[in-house]
């Protein structure tokens, strides 16, 4: 049977799945429709998934240390729905908070030998179930009543909807990886999830000549077809002439690499892949199955006898020990692409986006649930430059030109701009919707498994290296620090000392509700859930807030402080040291902006604000308003060093700090004058000082003025 024939037979067990629309054409009542039909497809596909477990056990047990067990991740992409709705107006109430918690944070293997403790009763998988059925039906009733404007560009409330529907894509390769990763007599084979059954010998791979050429990236912020906020901006290159292998490396060409004692000679790889690899104890492809018969393969809920010309499976450092082996073999700078050359590789082959003909490739389940033979789809002169497994690559993700952080998801991309997380392009067979574009931009930590493979070039280019200037774990473990660390020449901890001046000037008033407004990483959000029965609290980075939301899952966080240069301490916390172990249960952290928050936010007997008000971009047009949000007696407490900058005010909307008719104006004037309609000034201004530390021998020392207002 030729590989076409064979193709037309696999694709002939379903029709094509279905794409990801485009948001800027036709009417409203037919793109409703479109939606709704992406929508369910990609929730019921979802859903069949795990109908591979044969049993509710399977659903507990960890398919590996360093990830959640699997009943997580199936109610995780059902929880992500409510939560961005929530933030982008589109309801205004939760199904179950309990569960939106629960299975709002996932796990991001920082390393490979990270220790992940945690302490979930995970719910039973008839609630989870249960639960998903009431989202599904939420979400059809907000898409069929919500009213709707085209385009649905980032800006929409819709765009949330499309948010949540290919994160779910995501999740569906994810899981899948989890699932092949389960103990195998917890998976069953499924008639929806069959894999390709031909193997033959591999190919002999060749190298093919790719001509110098320029590549342009990157996505306009008016492109009609979602994307994640890392492909958007600009990024032109040119690129060298270089070589690249016809095929994808087939499991028969690395079984060389290994039988030549590839894992056993530390030269080929990286001090991290050497590290990776002794702490493992790998000494083969992870999905690789040594028996008495023979080498046989693991797919996602079987296993097969080695399937020798399908793409190998292996993370970046494998692939990367793979090219050093091949060098050496043959003289030639073998190595992995970088994103450039593989747009290179895209623009040669004359491959074009996916429409709803069934796709030139082994992408997107149109065919079947697992790898096939390497010389099955031709690219031009090569094959797979798209689909089959990703391709890893050298390059580091790192953001385009205009770069800009989506404000319902801003921490989709930035914790990945450390340098530590490659680029891996092209798509697997069951990569869906966005993850299937040309423009998608996917990276993970190089010792982390996918249904990922490589390529590998030949070239004398040198590798060039991108940076980025956003938020780093450096600045993320400075606040840590900051607010859970250690204290510094004898200054009190900030967040704790405002939180117990606040319950002090609350004497004898009801505290039922707070709000922590720009609570960063939230240690005044639980010193005051000490007293009041409920605390929320919102700040605008959601990389923030994450670390408060592990703390109140986990109990315990653990960051690294700089000691100087790379020189680092290695630091833990946990609520129970703090005294704070009882306080959890009255804590949420969302993502929200104090400017433009939703009408949801309010009923509170305690506002707390601090060192706020001098970062908003429209300080006053918070302040105009914020006793709507506030119980009749209500406290709203001010914190600031009223450092004006307007890299984050523009000059125009400083509360005070310059000359008005000619006489100093002082932003606690420009306090009085806003809030005096509305507020009385309870408490003289006090000034309270705060000890940032940036290394072991540099702190920022500094003071905050502290108001106490009393609602009228």
């Amino acid at each position: 049977m030729t590989a076409e024939n064979t193709l037309k037979k696999y694709a002939s067990m379903e029709s094509s799945y279905l794409r990801t629309p485009v948001l800027d054409g036709g009417n409203p009542a037919d793109k409703r429709q479109e939606i709704a039909d992406y929508f369910n497809f990609t929730f019921e596909r979802y859903e069949s998934l795990f109908d591979t477990l044969t049993d509710d056990q399977a659903y507990f047990q960890k398919s590996i240390p360093l990830r959640h067990p699997l009943i997580f991740y199936y109610g995780h992409t059902a929880t992500f729905f409510v939560n961005k709705m929530l933030l982008a107006g589109l309801i205004d109430k939760r199904i179950d908070p309990k569960f939106e918690s629960m299975f709002a944070v996932g796990v991001d293997e920082m390393s490979w030998d990270d220790l992940n403790e945690d302490h979930y009763e995970w719910p039973a998988v008839e609630e989870v179930k249960a639960y998903r059925k009431k989202v599904q039906a939420m979400v059809n009733k907000v898409i069929r009543q919500a009213p709707l404007k085209l385009p649905i560009d980032w800006e929409n409330p819709w765009w949330s909807i499309m948010m949540g529907i290919e994160h779910e894509q995501i999740h569906l390769e994810t899981s899948s990886v989890l699932i092949r990763q389960q103990r195998l007599e917890w998976v069953k084979p499924h008639p929806a999830w069959q894999p390709f059954k031909e193997s033959k010998q591999a190919p002999e791979n060749s190298l093919v000549d790719i001509p110098a050429g320029s590549v342009s990236l990157g996505k306009d912020y008016s492109d009609p077809i979602y994307g994640w906020d890392n492909e958007y901006g600009t990024h032109e290159a040119e690129v060298e002439a270089f070589q690249a292998a016809k095929f994808l490396v087939s499991n028969q060409e690395f079984l060389e690499f290994v039988e030549d004692g590839g894992y056993e000679t530390d030269e080929f790889w990286s001090e991290d892949g050497l590290q990776w690899r002794q702490f493992t104890k790998a000494q083969h492809p992870t999905f690789w199955i040594e028996t008495k018969k023979g080498w046989q393969c693991r797919l996602m809920a079987e296993v097969v006898d080695m399937p020798w010309d399908w793409p190998v499976d292996v993370n970046y450092h494998e692939a990367k020990a793979f090219c050093n082996w091949k060098a050496k073999q043959t003289g030639q700078s073998v190595r992995l692409p970088t994103e450039d050359e593989w747009y290179r590789l895209y623009d040669v082959s004359g491959l074009n986006e996916l429409t709803t003909d069934l796709a030139p490739a082994n992408i997107h389940l149109d065919y079947a649930a697992s790898s096939c033979p390497v010389n099955f789809f031709k690219h031009g002169d090569l094959y797979d430059v798209i689909g089959n497994v990703w391709q890893w690559t050298e390059t580091p993700i790192y953001p385009f030109e205009e770069f800009k952080v989506h404000p319902i998801y801003d921490d989709f991309t930035t914790p990945t701009f450390d340098g530590r997380h490659n680029l891996f392009k092209g798509g697997s067979w069951i990569s869906s919707g966005n993850e299937s574009r040309k423009a998608s931009r996917y990276a993970f930590r190089k010792h982390f498994f996918q249904h990922a493979g490589f390529r590998y070039v030949v070239s004398e280019a040198e590798l060039e290296e991108y940076s980025s200037n956003y938020e780093t774990d450096i600045m993320l473990s400075q606040y840590a620090e900051f607010h859970y660390g250690d204290e510094y020449f004898n200054v009190a901890n900030f967040p704790k000392k405002l939180a117990e001046l606040a319950v002090e000037m609350m004497a004898g008033q009801t505290m039922n509700k707070a709000l922590d407004l720009g609570c960063s990483v939230g240690r005044a959000s639980f010193e005051l859930a000490r007293h009041f029965d409920q605390v929320t609290g919102i700040d605008f980075s959601a990389r923030l807030i994450n670390l408060g939301t592990q703390m109140a899952e986990q109990g315990v966080v653990r960051y690294t402080i700089t000691d100087e240069g790379e020189l680092v301490h290695y630091k833990e916390r946990r609520l129970e040291q703090l005294g704070l172990e009882d306080t959890a249960a009255k804590v949420e952290f969302l993502q929200g902006d104090a400017c433009n928050l939703k009408s949801i936010f309010k009923g509170y007997d305690l506002i707390l604000a601090a060192n706020l008000i001098d970062r908003l971009y429209k300080p006053a047009q918070f302040l105009a308003t914020v006793h709507e949000r506030l119980n009749q007696d209500g406290l709203l407490m001010l914190a600031s060093p009223y450092t004006w900058l307007e890299e984050h005010t523009e000059k125009a909307h400083w509360l005070g700090g310059f000359k008005k008719d000619g006489e100093s104006f002082t932003t606690l004037d420009g306090l009085k004058a806003i809030l005096e309609p509305h507020f009385e000034l309870i408490r003289e201004p006090e000034e309270i000082p705060f000890v940032i530390r940036e290394t072991s021998r540099k702190f920022q020392h500094t003071l905050s003025e502290v108001t106490v207002w009393k609602r009228k």
